[in-house]
């Protein structure tokens, strides 16, 4: 059987973009591994031996944590959660940069209601995470 140009051409982008699907598409999220285990041991404000899972865990609900790499290759765990924000029950995403040897981590963006908040915002908000 021979094929023609015509369907050529069609199998051709369809072949690419399903490549593209398969490389850049969505992935499982990973909920399990030593990084996110690294965050959740860690304090995220200073003189407080509360560690961040047991201090996000009592003051937000419906919480989990998630694991990737972005592509520059920084090892991110991001906490997603239901938070009481100003009386109101918000989505609240926190992402925590870690280094390969997992000694050093960094607070990195928080979003409140999908909109991101300034360093000083954030800093403020985990101040009263710890409060409660």
């Amino acid at each position: 059987m021979k094929l023609s140009k015509r369907t050529v051409l069609w199998i051709v982008p369809l072949l690419i973009i399903g490549a593209f699907y398969y490389f850049y598409g969505p992935k499982d999220a990973i909920t399990k591994n030593d990084f996110i285990d690294y965050v959740k041991q860690q304090s995220l404000v200073d003189n407080s031996d509360i560690s961040a899972e047991k201090a996000l865990k009592n003051y937000c609900k419906d919480s989990n944590w998630v694991f990737f790499k972005t592509q520059r290759g920084q090892n991110v765990v991001e906490f997603k959660g239901e938070c009481p924000v100003q009386k109101n029950t918000q989505p609240v995403n926190i992402q925590f940069i870690i280094n390969e040897e997992k000694d050093d981590m960094t607070v990195g963006v928080m979003l409140l209601n999908h909109v991101q908040q300034s360093p000083e915002d954030r800093d403020k908000y985990l101040q009263l995470v710890y409060a409660n």
